[in-house]
């Protein structure tokens, strides 16, 4: 006997889809609310390393996603200027285990295609164009609100509805995420003929200059630079910026140019960071992925820290009998430390550029997350 046989989850982002395959798979009537209208169809890549692809495993869509991606090993560091050789390859963990390639890269509305076919086809109802609006609580179960009418009575609300959770707030979690530093342009754009793996440049006029392959044709590539307001700026401008910036940077470089000036788009965000320290639910309501914790994309384990929180919560969901304080206790043991190690450890890579440290033990901190990330959850 499971410890919910009905539960809501507001979000439809990686954490939510994946945590309503995991149970409607074991038989939980499951019902997702979205605020969007539709699943999106735009966006750039995604970079998955191996933690992410052993849950992609548990859920049962492994075979879709390595179908949809471009899986490789290693990383390469490139100078930025003429040429842009190559001054270091960089072996990866396979922090998934050995039946799993170490890093994957993929279009982000292709992984969302997959997990929300999956969880409708286990039986999850998924319900686009719907905002979680309200909720109040009893001790056995919690009465939800969407688009300020009632939606039914659940024994479980999971708010996996991203970095600004509506859900956060209705249970009095006053955290929120806050600005490192650094901001992030990103294009979706053809794959170069030389280019194999995720490929980093540091230095030059940018904190990181990178990209990765996100299937046979197709890549991802961004550039990092400090946070600014970029909020007015055109589509037009955004990539005639995103060209100027990256003209220091060569080799693959001259192709990804030559994409954003045929008309690749050109986006732009903040990198940001918060953790909700311990506890994560405040009765039968629980926060999980970005709308519990978010993190620079510096070691790429934003996303696959939402699979786990959605993997571990499941698990005990499914194999205990009651949502009650021992169930709670296990799931913020296994998740809250192993989440703010990731969130400390993101943040600092990008600090150290920030400052200008010229010897930080950047290699040492990724081997570091790279071992705990090897671990299950």
């Amino acid at each position: 006997m499971t410890a919910v046989q009905k539960v809501a989850i507001a979000g439809a982002g990686v954490a939510g889809l994946a945590t309503a395959i995991f149970l409607a798979k074991a038989g939980v009537e499951v019902d997702l609310y979205d605020a969007q209208p539709a699943l999106t169809t735009r966006g750039s890549g995604i970079t998955l390393q191996g933690n992410a692809l052993r849950v992609f495993d548990e859920l049962g869509v492994w075979d879709e996603v390595a179908a949809a991606g471009k899986a490789f090993e290693g990383l390469n560091l490139r100078a930025p200027g003429p040429g842009a050789p190559v001054v270091a390859a960089l072996p990866d963990l396979k922090t998934g285990g050995p039946d799993y390639p170490s890093t994957m890269g993929m279009s982000r509305p292709d992984l969302a295609r997959i997990l929300l076919a999956a969880a409708e086809r286990h039986g999850a109802r998924v319900h686009f164009g719907r905002r979680v609006t309200g909720l109040s609580q009893t001790h056995d179960g919690v009465a939800v609100e969407v688009d300020g009418a009632p939606a039914g009575t659940f024994d479980l609300l999971v708010g996996a509805d991203g970095l600004h959770s509506a859900v956060r707030g209705m249970i009095g979690i006053q955290v929120s995420p806050e600005q490192t530093g650094m901001g992030i342009w990103r294009t979706f754009v053809s794959l170069p003929p030389d280019v194999d793996r995720s490929e980093l440049y540091y230095g030059g006029p940018m904190y990181i200059a990178g990209y990765t392959p996100t299937g046979d044709d197709t890549m991802y590539a961004f550039l990092v630079e400090a946070a600014q307001d970029r909020s007015q700026v055109s589509p037009e401008e955004a990539r005639r910026i995103m060209v100027e910036q990256s003209r220091a940077y060569d080799g693959p470089w001259n192709h990804i140019r030559a994409d954003i000036e045929a008309g690749a788009d050109a986006n732009y965000t903040w990198f940001t960071r918060h953790l909700v320290e311990a506890p994560w639910n405040r009765g039968r309501v629980v926060v999980i992925g970005d709308a519990a914790h978010s993190c620079p994309p510096t070691i790429a384990q934003g996303a696959a820290q939402g699979l786990e929180d959605a993997a571990v919560l499941s698990e005990l969901l499914v194999e205990r009998d009651a949502v009650d304080a021992a169930l709670w206790d296990a799931f913020h043991e296994r998740r809250v430390a192993r989440a703010k190690a990731i969130v400390d450890a993101s943040v600092q890579l990008g600090q150290w550029q920030l400052d200008g440290v010229r010897d930080a033990d950047m290699g040492g901190l990724m081997f570091g997350v790279a071992q705990l990330t090897a671990a299950r959850a």
